[in-house]
């Protein structure tokens, strides 16, 4: 399994865990493990930080391309690059060509086009699964992304070929 569905498996999981918790009707419960998540998130997001802090951002450089380091450094509030630039990694990470029309950064929104001066075709980044690894490796890279919406390229008219008809016995005069 690969690090980025991980990260987005393990979100899934613990959101399971509270669920069943929150269902069993025992309020105090299900508190007390709301809180014992984020503790254990602030807890190894401090030590993530010194860490960081630590190393400085030229020997995390190298580790920027891994999807569980990268997933972490966003989650924590400590990936050097700023959104953009990881939305940029993220789809060339899932080898999508898509050009970015815009993010908005209120809803999460991502606005994808088709290659830039290509035709949209080829890449198998609109089927199911193809989405499906842009959206698992966007959650890695870019946990700001909430939803990824694609705009499909114009239908490039087709050309037709005109010519002079050849002649035959029976038309020439």
């Amino acid at each position: 399994m690969s690090p980025a569905a991980d990260t987005r498996q393990t979100g899934h999981r613990v959101e399971e865990v509270l669920d069943r918790l929150a269902a069993g009707g025992d309020r105090e419960a299900c508190a007390a493990a709301e809180e014992l998540v984020r503790v254990l998130m602030d807890f190894y997001g401090a030590g993530l930080a010194r860490i960081v802090e630590g190393l400085g951002e030229a020997p995390l450089r190298p580790l920027l391309d891994d999807e569980l380091v990268a997933s972490l450094l966003a989650l924590h509030d400590l990936h050097p690059e700023d959104v953009h630039t990881r939305i940029a990694r993220a789809l060339a990470a899932a080898g999508d060509p898509a050009q970015v029309l815009g993010f908005d950064e209120a809803t999460g929104v991502l606005r994808l086009g088709p290659e830039s001066g290509g035709t949209g075709t080829g890449c198998g980044c609109g089927s199911a699964g193809g989405q499906q690894s842009v959206e698992d490796t966007l959650a890695s890279f870019a946990p700001e992304v909430t939803r990824v919406e694609r705009e499909q390229a114009a239908p490039q008219p087709t050309l037709l070929q005109i010519s002079a008809r050849p002649q035959t016995p029976a038309r020439v005069r």
